[in-house]
């Protein structure tokens, strides 16, 4: 278990990397909440984003993306909302889903930012 944490901390660099690099700025990492959790929450000019970060080495049990499924958006709608309310924010919002595929050994990822899955 202990692997999987520390992968899926991994691809989270690795997007955190990637959103920096498209001018993304990361404002929180790991949001939780009784309702849910948030990977990481990021802004964009002025469209808040709430990202779901999704690692695999293979494609063997599906893409990641394949893995946020309603019930997973579900929890992710809820999460967002208390983040919201929690912090009085009136700017729009999104919730994108960053897909990464880790190839040879670590040195390579290929990268895949579904935005606005839910439309809000």
């Amino acid at each position: 278990m202990l692997y999987k944490i520390r992968f899926g901390k991994f691809g989270e660099q690795i997007a955190i990397k990637y959103l920096g690099n498209q001018g993304y700025k990361v404002l929180v990492k790991n949001y939780y909440t009784r309702e849910g959790e948030i990977d990481l929450i990021c802004q964009k000019n002025k469209v808040i984003h709430f990202v779901e970060v999704k690692t695999r080495t293979t494609k063997t049990f599906g893409w990641p993306e394949e893995a946020v499924t309603k019930k997973k958006i579900e929890k992710i709608n809820l999460a967002v909302q208390k983040y919201l309310s929690e912090n009085e924010i009136n700017l729009d919002w999104q919730i994108d889903v960053v897909s990464i595929i880790i190839v040879k050994k670590g040195k390579n990822a290929q990268i895949k930012h579904f935005k606005n899955i839910v439309q809000t």
